[in-house]
């Protein structure tokens, strides 16, 4: 009887604790955010992004939410394929480092076009008032085949 007690114990805190995993909650949003991304989708980008969001791009550029808007808009970023894969968020009072690799596609107007372009890449979230949101990124192609 005791050990089934235990079991079911272990049991309902294992589920309690997969609930809670802030992990969880940064993994849905990286997706969210690289599947808006690939749809070139700026309103939900928007609700993502902290208005004084800043990227370090690919091409060595530091740019706010008002270019990159400009620059998806304009079909200067635009993706047919966007896969993003998380090596490790780490916490650090109201911030969650999102460190990876993406694989990505551009559509065109860019000098990959058609190619297959493999990146690091470092988000850095934002808690304000129980609200996650994108304020920096860092993106390096390492390969573009």
């Amino acid at each position: 009887m005791k050990l089934i007690f235990t079991l079911t114990l272990v049991c309902i805190s294992l589920i309690i604790n997969a609930q809670s995993d802030p992990d969880s909650r940064i993994k849905r949003l990286e997706q969210l955010e690289a599947a808006a991304m690939l749809k070139g989708d700026t309103l939900s980008l928007s609700k993502l992004w902290s208005p004084d969001y800043v990227v370090n791009n690919p091409l060595n550029v530091v740019v706010d939410v008002k270019t990159i808007k400009w620059l998806i808009r304009n079909g200067k970023i635009d993706y047919t394929s966007f896969d993003r894969i998380i090596d490790k968020i780490t916490y650090t009072g109201n911030l969650a480092i999102v460190m990876g690799t993406e694989v990505v596609k551009p559509e065109r107007n860019t000098e990959n076009s058609g190619k297959t372009v493999n990146r690091r890449y470092t988000n850095v979230w934002i808690n304000t008032k129980g609200t996650w949101l994108l304020v920096a990124r860092q993106a390096t192609n390492i390969e573009v085949k």
